[in-house]
């Protein structure tokens, strides 16, 4: 009897040491954060087209148990769900405290104006205090989107795309990054734009073509080329314009509407190229998604662009675009033309329909603000 006791024991005993060792490395790999936004929504897959199942609060901890893109899985009431770590601060002490031993000696420096400084790291939190470019700060610590900085009575934070702490796919303004025409190529209709800011969303990019239109164009190919060309047209006449992208690089949606709601944001203008299974639908169209300022701007700019001879009017519309819809600031969204329409499409390729274009949403814009 001795020699089967003594082998249950000894497999007991092995099996007991196989869990905690297994334990201990979950342990070790487990993560908490802060949840650092107010309804933070908690969805079934790592995916913002994924179903929410619930929300989190500000302030409230996410244990995570695994990872990936950009995404944590955690439990929510009994079941496994998924968070986006963007709007997340790791808690991890060892972690947090070799971060902030890191930043004790660094800087940031401020590369736009009007730049809003919080109280928290989210656009929930109140605005504390501005910053403009060339302000430096001493860095306190850092996540993937926010910069805490030391300030003359207090600590704030500042959202990192609007400093030089954004990473190389970040957003960038048009200072040393757009192609700059001098005024003389601004068609004015004699307002100015003078103390505005200006977000000007170039859709898609990166690894996001959006519509692909005749002859294999993508979208996100004549959104740049068209932008550069608005953002010139916007400065000539005073304004001061940021870009959610001023490469060709891949921004969420929420990334985008971040950036909007971190900026002293007067206007956010999406520009976008449509598309058609009717290769005969052309026209352009401007979206709000508000009634009132929102409607009033997209009415402004889709009158000056009607004007333009070959543009023809497809109208002002509601649109429930989340760039609009979760927006803080006023906004709208501009699809230009039908890429799947041979002779929009060859029209929009030019530079001569393109700088009518942007002259008349600089005017639409004018016209709405003077």
């Amino acid at each position: 009897m001795k020699k089967p006791s003594l082998l249950i024991y000894f497999l007991s005993f092995t099996l007991l040491f196989i869990l905690f060792v297994q334990t201990e490395a979950s342990a070790e790999s487990k993560k908490t954060y802060d949840v650092g936004t107010s309804n933070l929504n908690v969805r079934t897959s790592p995916s913002y087209d994924a179903e929410v199942i619930g929300h989190l609060d500000k302030g409230q901890q996410v244990n995570s148990f695994k990872e990936k893109n950009g995404w944590v899985q955690t439990y929510y009431d009994g079941e496994l769900a998924w968070v986006a770590t963007h709007y997340l601060v790791e808690t991890d002490a060892g972690s947090s405290k070799e971060s902030k031993e890191n930043a004790s000696s660094e800087k940031v420096t401020i590369t736009a104006t009007d730049v809003n400084v919080r109280s928290g790291p989210g656009t929930s939190h109140s605005v504390i205090s501005s910053a403009t470019s060339g302000d430096t700060y001493k860095l306190i610590e850092s996540t993937d989107s926010w910069v805490k900085v030391s300030l003359s009575d207090g600590e704030g934070w500042i959202y990192a795309e609007l400093t030089d702490q954004k990473s190389s796919n970040s957003s960038e303004s048009n200072e040393g990054t757009s192609e700059k025409q001098s005024s003389d190529n601004a068609t004015s209709n004699g307002g100015n734009l003078n103390g505005v800011n200006i977000i000007l969303d170039p859709g898609h990019g990166g690894k996001d073509p959006g519509s692909i239109g005749l002859n294999n164009v993508k979208e996100k190919d004549l959104i740049n080329s068209a932008t550069d060309k608005i953002a010139a047209e916007l400065e000539a006449r005073g304004a001061t314009v940021l870009r959610t992208r001023s490469q060709d690089a891949y921004k969420t949606l929420n990334e985008r509407i971040e950036i909007s709601n971190a900026y002293a944001t007067d206007a956010f203008v999406s520009i976008h190229f449509d598309s058609s299974n009717n290769s005969s639908v052309k026209g352009t169209s401007t979206y709000y998604y508000s009634g009132g300022d929102d409607q009033q701007l997209a009415q402004s700019i889709q009158n000056s662009l009607v004007n333009v001879g070959s543009i023809q009017d497809r109208g002002v519309k509601h649109g429930n675009y989340k760039v609009l819809r979760e927006n803080k600031d006023l906004g709208v969204l501009i699809e230009l033309g039908f890429i799947t329409n041979a002779d929009e499409l060859a029209a929009y390729q030019s530079s001569d329909l393109q700088n009518q274009a942007a002259a008349a949403i600089a005017d639409g814009m004018v016209d709405y603000f003077n």
